[in-house]
């Protein structure tokens, strides 16, 4: 059965979309926090995924960039189901990567007709094994990182915070955005944590080659090859 993602937060109309779905056969999946939301979506791969806009920690437009900028997951068709009807509301949301717009109130057959017209657009999900930069290789499915010959050893943190700098190369993560998607519901975890597990990552990195993770100052890190290899 095709899988279908619900990430709502008012639990009467996650349960009536569920009934809905599970009566066409679908297999319904129900997440109502925005900081758990990737992490779902990566483990399950639903075939279409059903998206709120207000929901709590992040918002569903934050949600919907982040599933856009990850290689997984980045092709899974999202309908955005939303009070905000608006054009220009309209206009944001699809322009930040929805395949298709539903404002509430809405028809329940109507959206059952566009979430079939989705599925049919839904490529194969394949899930990705791997991630390379440069001379490091990270293993998603043993969970295991790699500098040329040699394994090395991270802890979970640091596993999870060098997966999200390796899917984007380059691009520069403020600390804020660090801990919403690495720390997700942890909200009491200070900004300069995350400091420090970057220190860890990179003596556990150096230790087998050169330093590729920037630090640009005031703002956050990155994982380049223009690394200037600076510690806070």
């Amino acid at each position: 059965m095709p899988l279908v993602m619900v990430i709502e937060d008012e639990e009467a109309l996650a349960l009536l979309l569920k009934y809905n779905l599970e009566k066409e056969g679908y297999e319904v999946a129900i997440e109502s926090h925005g900081n758990r939301a990737i992490a779902e979506i990566e483990q399950r791969l639903p075939q279409v995924i059903i998206l709120d806009w207000m929901l709590p920690e992040l918002s569903g437009i934050e949600i919907l960039k982040l599933i856009r900028s990850k290689p997984d997951i980045k092709n899974i068709p999202v309908i955005m189901l939303t009070a905000k009807g608006q054009e220009e509301d309209k206009v944001r949301g699809l322009s930040a990567g929805a395949d298709d717009y539903v404002t509430k109130p809405f028809s329940v057959p109507e959206l059952m007709a566009r979430i079939k017209t989705n599925l049919r657009r839904s490529p194969e999900i394949l899930p990705v094994k791997e991630l390379v930069f440069e001379d490091i290789r990270m293993d998603l499915v043993e969970k295991k990182v790699f500098r040329g010959e040699n394994y090395v050893h991270l802890g979970p943190t640091e596993f999870r915070l060098l997966k999200l700098l390796m899917e984007s190369p380059a691009k520069v993560f403020s600390r804020e955005y660090l801990l919403k998607t690495v720390w997700g519901d942890n909200i009491y975890v200070e900004s300069r944590t995350v400091d420090v597990h970057i220190r860890r990552l990179r003596k556990a990195l150096n230790e087998f080659g050169p330093d590729y993770i920037r630090t640009v100052r005031a703002t956050g890190y990155a994982i380049d090859t223009h690394a200037l290899g600076e510690e806070d």
